[in-house]
């Protein structure tokens, strides 16, 4: 397999730290990373670095593991620091079970050449050199994924520098079931600021009509979207974070950071006031006219999206994709998608006179900011809007009241729904019984959709943590589908065994 090669010049200690941090950043479960050169060149800086980072701890005691041969570490992929100095015999590694932690997460080995005719392939080889008064010099050569990924981190870099950030210390943040990836980047005396780094999605394989999924159910493919909508939401008074800087090709945006306390507690409980809180902005929100074209500074310029038939049918197809072959045992015949697909548009057809709005698609926890110091709209910061669509506006208080990563009592989703139609009513014209309508079907279509992506995540991504979510969202669809409105899917459901009782 051919490798790419590099040489950087390292100023002093600092710009090994950092290059430890860019190199970090890159890394995925299955990396080794090689560490070549002398006594004092640098391996210790530049691994203490590394794996700080990946820990998201800047002050980890790191010990060289000289004697230990090797050190292990939890962080979101765990790490094992390899040191194979004292070895005398290359067979030793088998003995260290460096296959072991490569397969659970991430090799670091310092003095590779000593155990080389055991080792697998590096994925990365750093070899550092002294070149005088304090400075260094670092070859590194790449495979061609690792090799991708890293020019992305310099790259990425780069942008730090040219927005005045080039010396920020980077620690990345855990990682979310899509393609973007956050860091928090921190100066001396400075508030620290987030990094999305959001590559251009190409297109994946025509699904329908020539299309890719991605098209059809309307997901952003760069950080235009974020920009544009961010923009206007900040516009019209909610908390968006704001963008220092961007660079829209290269999908990079340095942002505001809104905080790190959620709505819920440290054992994943709903915070009740928090919840209530959330509902009272999606009721001013709801009330906004919402331009379809947004513009943003940045030169940023966004059509938003409308949440129609075909999307809300590619969405729930999920379900009948995924989730109902690992229910069931068997693949979807023809006829069974052709009666999905007319009960779906029975129920679908309902939603053409209910109230449209602006739907941020993914009003759930993880992306719920609470800013406990502040008051009124400001206290919840949003993120993760990039996906936004005009379309039913229920949409979100679903994601609000079946929040899918934690639970929702009954009581608390009764509470904010009836909350937040309290809050419609008494600003103006609201049509509660239609928008209840709505929240029935957009509830039980957004659980459909959820089934299936949790399943797909571990049948095809290899992410089964997602699984353990499944039996709450199965109650949360419970709750809904008995609504009139959803009858012919509910009967549906219930024939092919997806529910298990007659809803209430």
């Amino acid at each position: 397999m051919g490798s790419t090669t590099t040489t950087l010049d390292l100023a002093d200690e600092k710009a090994t730290a950092q290059l430890g941090e860019d190199i970090a950043a890159a890394l995925k479960k299955g990396d080794l990373v090689a560490l070549s050169g002398p006594l004092g060149a640098g391996k210790t800086t530049l691994a203490r670095a590394l794996i700080r980072a990946l820990a998201v701890n800047p002050l980890m005691d790191v010990p060289s593991p000289t004697y230990t041969l090797v050190q292990t570490y939890q962080a979101a992929i765990p790490i094992a620091h390899f040191d194979f100095y004292r070895l005398t015999d290359p067979h030793e590694v088998d003995e260290l079970d460096l296959d072991g932690a490569l397969q659970d997460g991430i090799a670091l080995v310092e003095w590779p050449e000593n155990g080389a005719a055991a080792m697998p392939e590096s994925a990365i080889t750093i070899t550092l050199a002294e070149t005088g008064d304090g400075a260094r010099s670092a070859t590194i050569d790449f495979l061609p994924d690792a090799g991708d990924r890293v020019a992305r981190s310099f790259l990425l870099r780069g942008f730090l520098t040219n927005a005045g950030w080039g010396d920020a210390t980077r620690t990345p943040l855990a990682g979310d079931a899509s393609t973007r990836s956050y860091e928090t980047v921190a100066l001396d005396g400075t508030v620290p600021r987030l990094i999305m780094n959001a590559p251009e999605q190409p297109d994946g394989p025509p699904v329908r009509d020539g299309k890719p999924y991605s098209r059809i159910a309307k997901l952003s493919e760069s950080v235009v979207p974020f920009v544009a909508i961010g923009h206007g939401l900040r516009r019209n008074g909610f908390s968006a974070p704001e963008i220092y800087a961007a660079d829209l090709e290269n999908g990079f945006l340095l942002l505001e950071h809104l905080g790190s306390e959620g709505v819920v507690d440290q054992k994943s409980t709903p915070i009740r006031e928090r919840y209530r809180a959330a509902a009272e902005l999606l009721a001013f929100m709801h009330r906004v006219d919402w331009p379809v074209i947004m513009d943003a500074p940045q030169g940023a310029r966004h059509e938003i999206p409308v949440y129609d038939r075909d999307a809300i049918m590619i969405e729930v197809e999920l379900l009948l994709d995924w989730y109902v072959p690992e229910i069931t045992g068997r693949q979807i015949e023809a006829g069974d998608r052709k009666a999905f697909q007319n009960a779906w548009d029975e129920v679908v057809l309902q939603l053409d006179d209910v109230e449209k709005s602006l739907v941020l698609r993914d009003f759930h926890s993880p992306n719920l900011i609470w800013r406990e110091h502040l008051a009124g709209m400001d206290r919840l910061g949003l993120i993760d809007f990039q996906d936004a669509l005009i379309g039913p506006s229920a949409y979100d208080m679903a994601s609000l009241g079946q929040d899918a990563r934690v639970t929702v009592s009954h009581e608390l989703e009764t509470h904010l729904l009836d909350h937040y139609c309290g809050v419609r009513a008494r600003a103006g014209a609201f049509d509660e019984q239609k928008f209840r309508k709505a929240y029935a079907i957009m509830s039980v279509q957004r659980c459909s959709k959820i089934l299936g992506i949790f399943v797909r995540l571990n049948r095809r991504d290899g992410k089964p943590a997602y699984l353990k979510h499944l039996p709450r969202v199965r109650d949360y669809l419970l709750r809904s589908i008995a609504h009139d409105a959803l009858a012919p899917v509910c009967e549906l459901y219930r024939r092919w065994g997806l529910i298990d009782e007659t809803p209430a």
